[in-house]
């Protein structure tokens, strides 16, 4: 019933290293620069030798810096010639995320939506690191069961990069989804999904009517918006009534 998802493990990574911080440092100094308009679209960053002297790291964690952002598609790296930003393009995810509304009134069903919680929290340990921020570091937060018809079918539980997505806690979202509110504000980059079957607890369980033992599919989702990572959502679905597919071509 749902669109096309190739399934793969993400493990949340460990604590950041001094190392990790470095490099982070020097993609964040890039991005700042690009979003703050001084670097625009075909113009040469500073090199990894110049990077070396501005933010006094190695030349291996200015390399890293810079294979990463181009990794992202944030910038395009030349041979014998330098590194540039890429030119703004859309580009088709392989792993197709797709807005639930959309998905729902495609099949000639109504989507409705009820917001269960939505405030800003403080990152925990744990999701600081999946974020990549720092212990206690405002995100927004959402619990919204999606309908179809009168049938409950996604129960979303997202945090939020206030930063990568500013605005978030004052939209309503029982008019426009969080999909489309973050595609507007923070366009995807690239995606990490995991996909798994379990039994559901008791909230989870309430909120899609679901019998005590009735086992529901989660989509583990986290996304990458301007090299950050800008939301981490539980996507939870009664697994008698949702099902993904994908069809494989081969090359």
């Amino acid at each position: 019933m749902g669109a096309g998802i190739v399934s793969f493990k993400v493990s949340a990574p460990m604590a950041m290293p001094p190392a990790a911080a470095r490099y982070q440092k020097v993609k964040h100094y890039v991005l700042e620069r690009i979003e703050g308009g001084s670097l625009k679209a075909g113009e040469r960053v500073p090199s990894e030798n110049e990077l070396v002297r501005e933010l006094a790291v190695s030349r291996m964690t200015a390399n890293r810096a810079l294979r990463e952002l181009t990794a992202d598609g944030v910038l395009v790296r030349l041979a014998g010639v330098g590194t540039f930003v890429a030119e703004a393009r859309v580009h088709a995810h392989p792993l197709e995320v797709r807005n639930i509304g959309d998905e729902i009134r495609a099949r000639g069903h109504e989507h409705r939506a009820r917001v269960v919680a939505l405030e800003g929290v403080a990152a925990t340990p744990e999701l600081a690191e999946r974020f990549e921020l720092p212990a206690g570091a405002a995100l927004g937060y959402s619990l919204i069961t999606h309908f179809e018809g009168a049938h409950p079918l996604q129960v979303e539980e997202r945090y939020v990069n206030l930063e990568a997505a500013p605005g978030y806690l004052a939209n309503d979202f029982t008019r426009v989804t969080p999909h489309e509110f973050l595609i507007r504000v923070a366009p995807l980059q690239r995606a990490e999904h995991t996909v798994r079957a379990l039994v559901p607890e008791r909230r989870i369980r309430r909120l899609l009517k679901l019998e005590a033992d009735e086992a529901c599919l989660l989509i583990r989702r986290r996304t990458f918006s301007q090299g950050r990572i800008a939301s981490i959502a539980d996507l939870y679905h009664p697994g008698s009534r949702y099902e993904l597919s994908a069809t494989i071509q081969p090359r």
